[in-house]
């Protein structure tokens, strides 16, 4: 496991300072946004010069991910750094912690950026998650599922998301084309959960202003609905009953306390037809789930990312409104430039693009957010503005 990151030079760094965020996609945009507004500046360290993360950071470095001595060197500016994704290599943050705390730190990034390290750490915790078991063969495979059972799904511990890297088992005659499919590597099986539905929890932990101590917070549960393996919808309030809200809320705390998060981070889980909660993935940064707190809460994600890596307290997750956010993907150019206009129309309904250049059916290139009375008169405003984009090709 990666060594801790050193202390910050001060118990708070103050507006002006600079900071670092690893990752040039739409959530190191919109951190770098909230933090420009509160007087920061931001350098991104990104894959390529034509990302979102350039339109709203004060400077961006290309490639120094791969180039530990490179990222040390242009860090010596920074008062703190964070990241956008889980898929950081590991030697860069590590190389990072050498002169700039990182927060969340390396060992947050360590877990949660393997599945099998993610299960193994909810386990030991007992932490609710589905039955699962390490493969790292084919032998362990057929040995797993004698352990967990059919159906059930393979999934690599590494570079997983949106659907990707993983694969569904019904019986033992599925054994062989999955461990070709996705092995050899480090795999873990998973049994198929039964569920009602999935809801994600974004949650914040940061140092409390006084004694120094460190204190969560959770913005509200959100209702989310998947398509294609992607988000396709969220929604606040969740919907769910009183008691099962607070325990998300609850297992969330838990998750952060145990991983010693500080900053943003989101616990996802399944809701199973029992009226259980089982943690499904946890993502140590701020959440597709959570753009809605854009527009819907006193204190956004993104800002509260910004309080939490500056030490200062953390904000209000109260929510202003009920709210829903859809994605908007490729597919929503396919028939030519979407029809703005029509989508802004309808009130209440605030459009968010990431700056993409290149519309990829599948790709997430913004978002409609919808605030309403209800959840579920906000859920259809937002598809509604969706479906006026492209009059009727996405929903």
């Amino acid at each position: 496991m990666p060594s801790p990151c050193p202390a910050p030079r001060s118990p708070s760094i103050p507006p002006g300072a600079t900071l670092g965020v690893l990752g040039g996609g739409q959530l190191g945009a919109m951190f770098a946004a909230a933090a420009g507004r509160m007087g920061y500046r931001v350098e991104a360290v990104v894959d390529t010069a034509d990302c979102p993360a350039a339109r709203h950071a004060h400077r961006i470095h290309v490639g120094l991910l791969e180039d530990p001595d490179r990222l040390v060197a242009a860090a010596r500016g920074w008062s703190a750094a964070t990241y956008e994704f889980e898929n950081v290599p590991a030697a860069a943050v590590r190389a990072l912690c050498r002169v700039v705390p990182v927060r969340p730190g390396p060992e947050v990034l360590w877990t949660t950026q393997d599945r099998g390290r993610e299960k193994a750490f909810l386990s030991a915790h007992g932490i609710p998650c589905a039955p699962h078991a390490p493969v790292r063969s084919a032998d362990d495979l057929r040995a797993a599922a004698r352990r967990v059972g059919f159906p059930a799904v393979l999934k690599t511990c590494a570079s997983g998301y949106d659907g990707k890297g993983q694969r569904r088992l019904d019986s033992a005659a599925d054994l062989d084309g999955a461990w070709e499919a996705l092995g050899p590597g480090e795999l873990v099986l998973e049994s198929w959960v039964d569920f009602r539905g999935e809801v994600s929890v974004v949650a914040a932990r940061g140092v409390r202003d006084g004694d120094g101590g460190l204190h969560a917070v959770t913005w509200e549960p959100s209702w989310n609905v998947h398509r294609r393996h992607i988000l396709d919808c969220s929604t606040v309030p969740a919907g769910l009953a009183d008691p099962l809200a607070a325990e998300a809320r609850g297992l969330a705390v838990r998750v952060l306390e145990a991983l010693d998060v500080v900053g943003v981070a989101c616990v996802e889980f399944f809701v199973t037809r029992a009226g259980g909660l089982l943690v499904n993935e946890i993502a140590p940064r701020p959440h597709n789930s959570g753009h809605l707190t854009i527009e819907a809460a006193v204190t956004s994600q993104f800002e509260q990312q910004v309080r939490a890596v500056c030490g200062l307290p953390l904000g209000s997750t109260g929510l202003r409104s009920a709210a829903a956010m859809v994605n908007l993907l490729g597919e929503c150019w396919q028939h030519g430039e979407p029809d703005w206009a029509a989508a802004l129309a309808m009130s209440g309904v605030t459009l968010h693009l990431y700056g993409k250049s290149d519309p990829r059916p599948g790709r997430k290139m913004g978002h409609l957010t919808a605030l309403a009375e209800t959840a579920a008169e906000a859920e259809a405003a937002a598809r509604a503005a969706r479906l006026a984009l492209s009059r009727g090709a996405v929903d």
